[in-house]
C-alpha cells in the first residue's frame, strides 16, 4: 500500500505541475506588446526663390510680308532670272517680259513730246509777234486772243507728251518683274513663252523670313488675368509692352528662340473664346520657316516670391492639395496649400507653408494627421530637367512653367 500511494501522490504532483505551467503561459500570453517606433520621415526646409511664371501656347510661324507677284504689264515670259527656293534681295529681277513693245511705245510717246515741244516754240513765237502787231493796230484783238489760245493748248499737248513718257517708261521697267520684298520665293508658275497678264496671271511667290512671326491664339481667361496683372503694375498688357516670349520647334528640348510680343488683337472671337497675337522672333540665318509649329512660352506674371518643394511631398485630399509639416512635438500635420507651375524640377508653393516649417519630403506613404514621427533633417536641391505634372488650381488658369530670377 505504501508503495501505491506514494506512486499516485507523483503523478498528482505532475498534474498540479503542469496545469500550473499552462496558467503561466496564458498569463504571459495576455500582456500586450510593446509599441513600435514612431515612423522615420526626412524634412527639410523650402527652397525659397525669386519666381517669373510663363504661360504656354502652341502656334505657328508666319511671314511679315507674303507677296504673290503679278505682272504689271502683260506680254510673253522672255527670261526666268532665279532658281526655284533661292532667297531674293528685295528688288532683285525674277522675270523678263518681252520688252520690244514697250521700247517701241516709248520711242512712239517721246517723238510725240517732242512734237508737242517744237508746237509750243512755234506757238510762242506766233503770240509774241501778235503782240506787236497788235500794238501798231495791224490785227485786230480776236487774232491776238486766238494767238494766245495756241499757246495754252500748245503746253497741254506738251504736258500731255511728258506724261506719256512716263507712262512709257514705266511699262517699260515693269517688264523686269522683281522681287517686292526680301526672302525665299517658291517655284516658277510660268515658263519662257508663256504669255502673262496685266494683274491677273500669277508668276510665283516671296515671303520673308527675317524676321519672323510666331502666331498663336489665347483663351480669355488668360487675356482677363494680363488685364488685371496690367491694372495692378504687376505685368504691362502685351499692347504697350515687349513682353518676351520663347519658342520650341517640336524636335527641340528647350526654348532657344527668343522674341517679344508685337501684335494683340482688338477683339475675341466669339466663336472660339480666344484672341489672336504674335511675337517678333529675329531669323538672321533663315532657318524658321513660315507655317513651322511650334510650341511658345509667353511671361505671365512679375516677379514674385515662393517656396519650393518636391512634386512628391504633395498629397491630394480630394480636391485639395495638402502637405505635411512636423511641429516641435515631432506630430505631423496636413496643410492645404496653393501650387504653381515646376521651376528647376521642384513645384512652386504660393501659400500654405512658412519658409521656416519642416515639410515631409519622404515617408509620408501611409501617414495619418498628428501621428508621431522620428524627423530627420535633410535639405531640398534643384533637379534642373526633372519633370512632373503641372499642378491644375481652379480659381486661376494655370502658368505652364516658371523661372527663377
Amino acid at each position: 500500500m505504501g508503495t501505491y500511494n506514494m506512486i499516485e501522490q507523483a503523478g498528482w504532483l505532475r498534474t498540479v505541475s503542469a496545469g500550473v505551467a499552462l496558467m503561466t503561459l496564458a498569463a504571459c500570453a495576455k500582456e500586450a506588446p510593446p509599441a513600435p517606433p514612431p515612423p522615420g520621415v526626412s524634412v527639410a526646409l523650402p527652397l525659397q526663390r525669386e519666381i517669373n511664371d510663363w504661360d504656354e501656347y502652341v502656334g505657328r510661324f508666319e511671314a511679315l510680308q507674303d507677296a504673290e507677284i503679278r505682272p504689271r504689264v502683260s506680254g510673253t515670259i522672255d527670261r526666268v532670272l532665279f532658281t526655284d527656293g533661292q532667297y531674293v534681295r528685295s528688288g532683285q529681277p525674277l522675270f523678263v517680259i518681252d520688252p520690244r513693245p514697250y521700247r517701241a511705245a516709248l520711242l512712239q510717246a517721246q517723238a510725240t513730246q517732242a512734237k508737242a515741244q517744237a508746237t509750243l516754240v512755234n506757238a510762242r513765237s506766233e503770240s509774241a509777234r501778235a503782240g506787236k502787231l497788235l500794238e501798231a493796230q495791224a490785227i485786230s484783238r480776236e487774232e491776238f486772243e486766238q494767238k494766245q489760245a495756241a499757246v495754252g493748248t500748245a503746253s497741254a499737248d506738251l504736258a500731255a507728251g511728258r506724261a506719256g513718257v512716263n507712262t512709257a517708261q514705266l511699262n517699260l521697267s515693269f517688264t523686269t518683274v522683281r522681287a517686292p520684298v526680301a526672302g525665299r520665293v517658291s517655284n516658277r508658275r510660268v515658263s519662257k513663252g508663256n504669255f502673262a497678264t496685266e494683274g491677273t496671271t500669277v508668276l510665283t511667290r516671296v515671303v520673308s523670313t527675317d524676321p519672323i512671326w510666331f502666331a498663336f491664339e489665347g483663351a480669355e481667361s488668360f487675356y482677363l488675368k494680363y488685364l488685371r496683372q496690367d491694372r495692378t503694375g504687376e505685368r504691362g498688357s502685351s499692347r504697350g509692352t515687349a513682353n518676351p516670349v520663347e519658342v520650341k520647334l517640336a524636335d527641340e528640348p528647350t526654348y532657344r528662340w527668343r522674341g517679344k510680343m508685337d501684335f494683340l488683337d482688338n477683339a475675341i472671337d466669339q466663336n472660339s473664346g480666344t484672341i489672336r497675337a504674335h511675337a517678333l522672333i529675329p531669323n538672321p540665318q533663315g532657318f524658321l520657316t513660315p507655317g513651322m509649329f511650334g510650341r511658345a512660352r509667353l511671361l505671365g506674371s512679375g516677379t514674385y516670391r515662393a517656396m519650393l518643394v518636391p512634386d512628391e511631398a504633395i498629397t491630394t485630399d480630394q480636391t485639395r492639395k495638402l502637405v505635411y509639416v512636423v511641429g516641435k512635438d515631432n506630430k505631423a500635420a496636413p496643410r492645404p496649400v496653393e501650387t504653381g507651375p515646376l521651376v528647376d524640377g521642384l513645384r512652386v508653393i504660393k501659400s500654405g507653408v512658412k519658409p521656416n516649417e519642416r515639410v515631409i519630403i519622404a515617408g509620408i506613404t501611409n501617414l495619418q494627421p498628428g501621428a508621431v514621427v522620428t524627423p530627420k533633417l535633410t535639405k531640398i536641391a534643384a533637379r534642373p530637367g526633372a519633370v512632373s505634372p503641372s499642378a491644375q488650381p481652379d480659381s486661376a488658369p494655370p502658368s505652364s512653367e516658371a523661372t527663377v530670377r
